[in-house]
Parts: C-alpha cells; structure tokens; sequence
C-alpha cells in the first residue's frame, strides 16, 4: 500500500463515523465521536503507539524515543465536527500525525525525543458554545464552574455529556500537563479559506491565530397575540435580536481592516409561532480578531447597543460572556524552520494569520508551536462541500514529517 492510498483508507475509515444525513455531524462527547475516538485508538494501536485518554477525553498516543527523560515532540488536531460540516477539518491533521508515525516506523527510523499524537476532545464550539476544550484543559486554561453547566440544544448539560463517555468533568483539571514539558507541537489544518488557492501556494505557514469572544445573549419581551397587539405596545424579542445583529454587522465592517469578524451564528425564538409576537429569544455572538484593541471596541459597541435596544424597545436583556481568549503568536523559531523546508522543498508558500481559532492556539502556553495549512479547495470549511486535494495534504505531510524528524532528532543511520 503506498502513501496515498494508506493515508485515504484511514481517512475514509474516521469519515463514516457521521450522524447528519448531509454532510459530518460528529459532535463533541456525543455517541459517534467517542466511536469514531475508539476507532483511532484502534489505528494507533495497529502502530504500536501506547495510549491513554486523559480526564477530559483527549487522546495522547506515544511512540517512545531512544533517550529517556526527553520531552516529547507532539502533533495534534480534532475528531469533532460542527453540524453537517465537512470531512476534511482537523481528521487531516489527526490522520496526518499517524501517517508520521506510520513512515518512521516503515522505514525503522529512531528518534531521541519521544513523538506524540494528540487528538484534541471538543475543539469545535457547535455543541456547547465554547471552543478548544480539550487543549485547554491541557494547558491549564479550562474554567470548570462556567463549563459546567453549558447545554446543548437539546439541554444535555458539558458535565452530564462527560457522564455519558465515562468521563468524570470534576477531575477535568487533572488533564493539565502544565508541569510537564515539550519540545515543540505542531498541527497541520486545512485554511478554512481561499487565500492559499487565489494565491496559488502549496503551503501555509502560520504566525499568528486570531482569538474569539463568544457572548450568550438572551432577550426577554412579551409573547403576544400578532393580530390583536398594536404595533406601538409590542414588547418584540426579535426584533430587538435584529437590531443588535444588523449593528454588530455594521461595526464589525468598520473594522475590517484589522482583520476583524463578528457573527450570530444561533437566533433561537422560543415557542416561535406565525400568529405570535416572539416573546423570548436566544443569541449566541462570535467576535474575533488578531487585534485586541479591533476586537475590544467592537464589544464595548455591542454593548452599548444591547444597552440601547433593551432601553428603547422595552425588553429585558441579559448577557453572558462565555469565553475570552486571547490571540498568540506563534513560535519565531518554528516558523523559521518551517520556512525553510518550504525552500528546501521548492514549494510555494505563504507567511499567513489564522481567523480560525485552533487547539494550537493553547498549546502556546506549554510548547514553541508550528501551524501548517494546506489548501482549501474554493476556501470553503463547516460545509459539506469542503474539499482538500490528497496530493496537496501529502505535500503538508511532507513538510510536517521533515519538522517533526529535526526537532525528534532522528537518527536515520539505522532507517532502511
């Protein structure tokens, strides 16, 4: 079996684990992704990796080095998906890391570091509104009493879907490796956007991850009668939501230069109906940006907004700021290198910032960080229609391996 066809079995092997009828639904601690988690188990059990599932479900398979007590080099991504997303966001990176690991071990070479898969829990925000859990609770970062009682849209709560894994959400913190040390961590993703195509590069080197504030904002009028309630005595809670949406729109273009995004992602009308005024409605706000000060004064415009619209319709607002991460650089170092194997190479490539948040992002606090992007086809990702070439992942592949072996520090005298 050569690379390719390797690479594309295990590939479609993680993408039958799906719930949607279009495109992958593989939610965070939902049945299928701890399926789909066991079935990876399986494959790196198949490479002879020793593996474990930490306290909050991350899964971390090892292949030992020949020098004891080295920290380890670690590659990682994410199973989970949002609501029919697509096949290719963060199992490219999961599977990348195995095919690493399957050419050193078909070609018998030998590091000193020990190397590490690590398949981030809960990456994706779809389920419970916040994002990266499973690399922040490996960093230390996780803010267990707000998790806690986080629902889904069917009202499971974070702690009762660890329950249903086996997984105990009081120990969530014992998942931290604060104190322990790494080498370095790298993450190869697919762009989630077009700059990579338009500009007809190969590969992308990342030095920088925009970071998201994400609000719950819920909106409480007065649920009437639409055909008897005058227009001037309705206490309506969606039109209040669209006045708030439409002026974070406006503000988030004014922004635009620094980079900046907001979106409502989720407008939930409780008990909507035809013939009712809405009465009670749900916002769940993203904000992100590469600048603090961008992002800063969009919120602080929301604000007064949500402040204004709850004076001037005569609703009732209440406002909940779940998450607040803070963009990073990434390690100069490793962007040097990664650079450099580019040129080696002879691969097109490009010096880039990620709008996308990603597990890379956290683990910063334990590990100097290389993030790899590959192309996506029409800049397309949380569709069913995102689309990656193979030969243009095996390219990211190639280029994460030649990182992984310097920074493992390969002794290739002993390979084939």
């Amino acid at each position: 079996m050569d690379r390719k066809e390797r690479y594309l079995t295990l590939f479609n092997k993680i993408s039958q684990y799906n719930t949607g009828e279009k495109g992958i639904t593989r939610l965070a601690y939902s049945n299928m992704e701890q399926t789909c988690t066991h079935a990876f188990i399986r494959m790196c059990k198949a490479e002879k990796l020793d593996i474990r599932m930490d306290q909050c479900g991350n899964v971390i398979a090892r292949r030992e080095g020949k020098v004891e007590d080295l920290a380890p080099v670690a590659i990682g991504s994410h199973l989970d998906s949002v609501y029919e997303g697509g096949k290719y966001d963060g199992v490219v990176g999961v599977i990348a890391a195995l095919e690493v690991i399957s050419r050193l071990n078909e070609k018998n070479i030998v590091t000193d570091h020990p190397i590490e898969i690590i398949s981030f829990a809960c990456e994706e925000s779809s389920r419970f509104g916040v994002s990266t859990v499973g690399s922040k609770a490996m960093a230390g970062l996780i803010e267990k009493e707000k998790y806690r009682h986080l629902e889904d849209r069917n009202g499971i709560t974070m702690e009762k879907a660890f329950a249903h894994c086996a997984l105990d959400f009081n120990s969530i913190d014992e998942a931290s490796r604060v104190n322990d040390e790494f080498k370095a961590f790298f993450e190869l993703h697919v762009e989630q956007g077009p700059i990579l195509i338009n500009n007809h590069k190969k590969i992308g080197v990342v030095t920088g991850i925009a970071a998201p504030i994400r609000l719950l904002v819920n909106i409480n009028g007065k649920a009437s009668h639409s055909g008897t309630t005058p227009m001037n005595m309705r206490k309506d809670a969606l039109l209040g939501a669209s006045e708030i949406a439409l002026e974070l729109e406006k503000v988030a273009i004014h922004e635009q230069e620094h980079g900046t995004v907001a979106t409502v992602g989720v407008l939930d009308i409780h008990s909507g109906a035809m013939n009712v005024v809405p009465g009670e409605v749900l916002m769940k706000i993203d904000i992100r940006s590469s600048s603090v000060q961008s992002r800063k004064f969009v919120l602080d415009h929301l604000l007064k907004t949500i402040e204004n619209v709850e004076k001037n319709r005569m609703l009732e607002i209440e406002k909940n700021i779940i998450s607040s991460e803070e963009p990073v650089l990434l390690s100069p170092e490793l962007i040097d290198g990664l650079q450099s194997i580019c040129i080696k190479k002879d691969l097109p490539f490009q010096v880039m910032q990620s709008g996308a948040g990603h597990d890379a992002m956290n683990m910063t606090r334990l590990a100097p960080v290389g993030l790899i992007f590959v192309p996506s086809e029409d800049g397309l990702s949380h569709h069913p229609d995102e689309f990656t070439d193979i030969d243009d992942i095996l390219i990211g592949i190639d280029v994460l391996e030649e990182a992984v072996l310097h920074y493992a520090k390969a002794d290739i005298s002993v390979s084939n």
